[in-house]
């Protein structure tokens, strides 16, 4: 199985402690008020404001707060006009690293970003040189100690899904963008729980790495989700599982 399902792993780890400090809330306030501003304020017609909302819940973020975001991006309140940007770079190894970005302001985020990248040897790029190497799919992890996998084989032949995949923890589904709703809602009607679903952006091909460059493309990954103005990060590296929980071991104790 690629990195793609233990960094995500990792990342809903580290989402609960970011939520507990108030880091979370921020970025997903700050993607609730974009998405009324530029597609209005009803969920049910929007639906990146739908789906914003659905991580502000997944996320236990009080009603009080969404409500507030989706005022101040119908009324525009604050005044503040955030845009969406893409960057894209290098990471260790030659790894191909794409950031969604909400700012207000570029000229401060581009030499933050190009900052990072420096610290932790990997490079900002020109737009454009890694984007073509990643495909937009549906994504869900179900942990198989918990559920039976031919029910989620089933379930994903049903929906039309592109791949399933597993190891000994866990079992993968990829589906196309149109076909993840349906996906969705099959596995609601059986009440399967599941560990991560998002619309995500997948590596068509995966860069191994170990030692070094395993640790600097760890702390590049880390070090742009906590960036204020970063939303996602998608990377094409793919660490050995024994490595990786040998690293995030370390990171817990030190």
């Amino acid at each position: 199985m690629s990195g793609h399902s233990k960094w995500s792993t990792i990342k809903r780890k580290k989402g609960k402690a970011d939520a507990q400090r108030g880091k979370l809330f921020t970025k997903i306030i700050r993607v609730i008020t974009v998405a009324a501003r530029s597609g209005g304020g009803d969920p049910e017609t929007n639906v990146k404001l739908k789906t914003a909302i659905q991580l502000a819940k997944e996320n236990n973020m009080p009603n009080e707060n969404i409500e507030r975001a989706i005022k101040r991006g119908t009324g525009g309140a604050d005044g503040t006009f955030y845009e969406e940007l893409l960057y894209e770079g290098y990471g260790p190894g030659g790894v191909a690293v794409l950031i969604e970005v909400l700012t207000d302001n570029r000229n401060r985020t581009a030499p933050e970003l190009r900052k990072i990248f420096s610290k932790n040897g990997g490079n900002l790029g020109e737009s454009g040189c890694v984007a073509w190497m990643f495909d937009k799919r549906g994504y869900f992890i179900f942990e198989k100690e918990k559920i039976n996998e031919d029910t989620i084989v089933d379930l994903a032949l049903e929906a039309e899904a592109e791949d399933v995949k597993s190891d000994n923890e866990n079992i993968e589904v990829f589906t196309l963008p149109e076909n993840y709703e349906k996906f969705c809602n099959l596995i609601k009607e059986q009440n399967i729980d599941c560990l991560l679903n998002e619309v995500t952006l997948i590596p068509k091909t995966t860069v191994d790495l170990e030692g070094k460059k395993a640790i600097q493309m760890l702390n590049l990954m880390e070090q742009l989700e906590d960036h204020d103005d970063v939303q996602k990060v998608y990377a094409n590296f793919n660490i050995a599982d024994e490595i990786m929980e040998e690293i995030s071991a370390s990171k817990d104790k030190s």
